[in-house]
């Protein structure tokens, strides 16, 4: 569904992204882990067309370098950057209405299927955004994104800063998502969540791939982990 080959990303001058290579498959979890700053968010980002890229991002087959982000969204690709960017001056409820992909006759989701996931946003559905806590906003901003009936949704950093309730509240969600055919490229920076998600990681390194394979295999793969993952 997503091929990824010799990608390239740059911040103005700064080469960041030195040849991704990645693929996702339809309704599959994938990881991409990896120390901080080396590259994980960035790729999000170049898939998604919000920062220079150069190389190939196909998506059922169409290229989509070079095309604005707003088109890459209606092909189908959601986007959950680790900053929420929830709208501060709505309500949940209108956060969610803004996230609703028009014109479908058959989305995968409804707005109720997210106060059931997620009952502290059924709660304060008519409160604004902005005065929810972090973790309400890392689920409204997921719920939003999932609104717009994405076949593959990029989330970045989901777990960062949460609670262990609402880390498992955002857990259960990822599952409900495979459930439901979404495909998942996950940027998680904590090993354990992400083994236990994906079916398959890639270990990132200085702005490329340095592992693919199996959480079994990287679990068994000691070197790895000692060169690229851990403190």
């Amino acid at each position: 569904m997503l091929t990824v080959r010799d990608l390239h990303a740059w911040y103005g001058a700064s080469h960041v992204l030195h040849g991704v290579d990645l693929d996702v498959g339809p309704g599959e979890c994938v990881a991409l882990v990896g120390r901080n700053g080396v590259g994980r968010s960035t790729t999000l980002k170049a898939i998604m067309g919000l920062v220079h890229a150069r190389g190939s991002v196909r998506f059922h087959g169409d290229e989509i370098v070079g095309r604005r982000t707003v088109d890459i969204a209606r092909l189908g690709l959601g986007y959950v950057p680790e900053s929420r960017d929830v709208f501060p001056t709505l309500t949940v409820r209108e956060n969610l209405l803004l996230g609703e992909r028009r014109g479908q006759a058959a989305s995968r989701w409804r707005m109720d299927d997210f106060f059931a996931l997620f009952p502290s946003l059924a709660e304060r559905a008519d409160t604004r955004a902005g005065v929810l806590s972090g973790g309400e906003q890392q689920m409204l901003s997921l719920a939003r994104t999932l609104m717009g009936d994405p076949v593959l949704a990029l989330v970045d950093e989901p777990t960062e800063g949460l609670a262990p309730k609402v880390v498992a509240e955002v857990a259960a969600l990822f599952g409900e998502m495979k459930r439901r055919g979404v495909a998942i490229l996950l940027v998680e920076q904590k090993l354990a969540i992400a083994l236990d998600l994906a079916e398959r990681l890639y270990v990132m390194g200085r702005g490329r791939v340095v592992f693919s394979g199996t959480p079994t295999s990287l679990r068994d793969d000691a070197a790895v982990r000692k060169e690229w993952l851990e403190v």
